[in-house]
């Protein structure tokens, strides 16, 4: 009777099972086989990436017996598996495929721990021990993704339950931000607030990471700018409802009190992590999340990033000269929005205006400081804008400059109630104090319309443009 293992079956579908071949090849890696299976996995695929086709019994002995990096051993083991591999079996292809990414998830995790003792034992070549964590990771994230793209004609039925699915969001407490964004922001996205210096970035992020939390939210909030404990301090004006220069006077007693009817209403956790300014990067935030998943269990929901423009780059060194700060700014808001994909979370941050916008009233996306890169990544971007008129009315006013979840010119400008004592944001019922038609005398055109290009545009009444 032939000893048949499952690692032997794979490379036999290989060899004989084209639609087996394409659909599962790429995902193997030679490292997942053993012995003269190692060998053959080799020339298989090198094989079929030259030919694109499967290659004859007399076909590959001939490239066997060519190749001279093989062992003796192994060409001698390979000769005499070559008959049996090429007997093709019918087999369900679901269920072979099915087996085929158990047995690579238990190959990648193997090779994983025992690449992790060479670490510890301190005989890897190139890694140190705080590599491990990425290592393990990888290893555990192994998966077939089959999908090789979305078939407009065919996938049609697909396509359809997707408009009609509730997505997941996470909602704002703010009823026109969730007007404007369909109910909150979606997993794998990147959300900026624009501002100038002391409008209420870090404000509304607090208020945010606050409400969160109170919904039952795990959520994470990385900063830059300010210390942990200043964005507790603004975190508890929120939550406690007391004015943040009236916190020191709660007894401990009292403050403890408060914090534990808190946590009794909620499932959720709040972890502020600080990272000195301009240091961190992705790859920090990613070791992060691993590190608090292994070691307190804590998987948030949302992230929260205060500020993008002190972020450093993964893929670019520091501004010395060499990278303009378009590039290195569009660096970091890609790698947060990857990170946001990878994590499947919503990432909230915010970004600087210029100058010329601080004082501005009327703040647009040629504003956004840095680089006009962030907001050709971000999903969402809006600015908080703020004058003396709005802070006498304890407002500020909120402008969408982009929105990939709904029509931006909804709902293009609104105010919502501010109480900066304790940190908090509400919504306005006021709506005299709505400005977002063009009857109240706000003009709602995009910067492009105003352009030379666009005036030209606008005068030829695009004769030339036909459906």
């Amino acid at each position: 009777m032939k000893n048949i293992n499952l690692e032997q079956t794979i490379l036999r579908n290989l060899l004989t099972n084209d639609p087996y071949m394409r659909k599962v090849g790429a995902f193997l890696s030679p490292d997942y086989f053993q012995g003269v299976y190692k060998g053959l996995f080799k020339e298989v695929t090198k094989f079929v990436a030259k030919y694109n086709k499967l290659p004859s019994l007399e076909a590959f002995k001939i490239e066997i017996d060519e190749n001279n990096s093989m062992g003796e051993e192994d060409y001698r083991g390979a000769n005499e598996l070559l008959h049996d591999l090429f007997q093709p079996e019918p087999e369900n292809l679901d269920w072979l495929i099915e087996r085929t990414e158990k047995w690579c998830q238990d190959r990648a995790v193997f090779n994983a721990v025992m690449e992790s003792i060479s670490i510890i034992d301190g005989k890897h070549a190139t890694l140190q021990k705080n590599a491990i964590p990425d290592v393990l990771s990888k290893a555990l994230g192994v998966t077939f993704d089959t999908n090789i793209g979305h078939d407009y004609l065919e996938n049609v039925d697909g396509r359809y339950e997707f408009y009609h699915e509730q997505e997941e969001r996470i909602p704002f407490d703010l009823d026109l931000f969730n007007q404007i964004t369909k109910g909150g922001l979606p997993n794998k996205t990147l959300n900026i607030a624009l501002a100038g210096t002391g409008v209420g970035k870090s404000l509304f992020m607090c208020h945010c990471a606050a409400s969160g939390l109170a919904q039952g939210r795990n959520v994470l909030y990385i900063t830059m700018e300010m210390a942990e404990e200043r964005i507790a301090e603004r975190i508890d004006a929120n939550l406690l409802n007391i004015p943040i220069d009236q916190l020191e006077n709660l007894s401990k007693d009292m403050f403890t009190d408060k914090v534990g009817q808190i946590a009794a209403k909620t499932q959720g956790k709040l972890i502020i992590k600080e990272y000195p300014t301009g240091q961190a990067n992705t790859r920090h935030f990613r070791a992060l999340l691993n590190e608090m998943k292994l070691k307190k269990n804590f998987v948030p929901e949302v992230i929260f990033v205060d500020y993008l423009n002190i972020c450093a780059s993964s893929r670019m060194k520091g501004m010395g000269g060499a990278i303009n700060s378009y590039s290195y700014i569009k660096s970091i808001a890609e790698e947060l929005r990857g990170l946001a994909v990878e994590f499947n979370v919503p990432i909230m941050s915010a970004t600087q205006t210029t100058r010329s916008g601080y004082s501005n009233d009327d703040v647009g996306l040629e504003d956004t400081s840095e680089s006009f890169g962030l907001p050709a990544t971000a999903d969402l971007m809006f600015a908080l804008i703020s004058n003396e008129e709005l802070n006498n009315l304890g407002k500020i006013m909120v402008k969408q400059l982009k929105n990939r979840y709904n029509d931006p010119t909804r709902h293009n400008r609104f105010t919502v109630k501010v109480d900066r004592s304790k940190m908090r944001l509400t919504d306005d019922d006021d709506e005299e104090m709505i400005p977002n038609d063009q009857d109240k005398g706000w003009d709602d055109k995009p910067v492009f319309d105003n352009s030379s290009s666009g005036q030209r545009m606008k005068a030829e009444n695009f004769k030339n443009f036909k459906l």
